[in-house]
């Protein structure tokens, strides 16, 4: 396995948030996490990321535990947070420039511009772009980071239906030629079912998994997603009886 995550168990003002979950990842696998609302979805990724402390938590990647902030992991959050008064190809060598590799950061995001179609906009600024590209620009930035798994939480959420399905197409597209290991939170059931290779669906809180959707044998497209009434309806009732519960 790529990540392993043992007994994670997280309290805050001395109410239970995340009750011992445990889960895997295997290398190259997009594995989506599906919850209700507050159920503490991000909070797994902002400790697998480093940015909160667990009560207890086991944490492997390649078979080797890793605590606090590490480069196995990249993070993508909801908001783009790209900086409005630095230009494309500042925003997405970031990591590059803090870590005193700006040259090397800018040579490799030359090359990927065409890929992550950005070519052209490496001078502009964000608000010369659409939703859709700063949300490709922001996806760059965390892909240059070199991190073996990538951790996206809702990052199309806040774009419209039809970018919407054009970004996860994009995203599925680039998949297939940037290999890495995905862990993605998200509160759209299409979007998990579309990406996908499994789902983990978790309950309120105090969380813990209730549920493991497996789709990795499955050949998927929209007319595919569009058929899959019967399997949204389950998660669907799944997560309203969390969400009444």
């Amino acid at each position: 396995m790529k990540l392993q995550v043992k007994d994670l168990c997280l309290s805050f003002d001395n109410s239970l948030i995340l009750n011992h979950i445990e889960f895997d990842v295997k290398d190259g696998e997009f594995v989506a996490i599906l919850g209700p609302s507050g159920c503490g979805k991000s909070t797994i990724l902002n400790i697998l990321a480093g940015l909160l402390v667990a009560d207890s938590c086991i944490v492997t990647v390649d078979n080797k535990e890793v605590k606090g902030i590490s480069n196995h992991f990249s993070y993508m959050p909801q908001s783009d947070l790209l900086l409005p008064w630095k230009t494309i190809l500042d925003n997405v060598t970031l990591y590059g420039q803090i870590n005193g590799n700006r040259k090397e950061a800018v040579e490799q995001a030359k090359q990927e511009f065409k890929r992550f179609g950005l070519d052209g906009y490496q001078d502009a600024y964000p608000s010369q772009l659409s939703g859709g590209m700063r949300q490709r620009a922001a996806f760059l930035r965390t892909a240059l980071c070199k991190a073996e798994i990538l951790l996206l939480d809702e990052p199309f959420g806040a774009l419209d239906v039809i970018t919407r399905n054009d970004m996860q197409d994009w995203l599925l597209n680039l998949r297939k030629e940037y290999n890495r290991t995905n862990l993605l939170v998200t509160h759209d059931i299409d979007e998990a079912l579309y990406l996908a290779d499994r789902i983990l669906i978790l309950s309120n809180k105090p969380s813990r998994i209730i549920k493991e959707i497996d789709l990795s044998s499955i050949e998927k497209n929209r007319d595919w997603l569009f058929g899959q009434g019967e399997l949204k309806k389950e998660i669907f009732e799944l997560l309203k009886g969390e969400n009444n519960a």
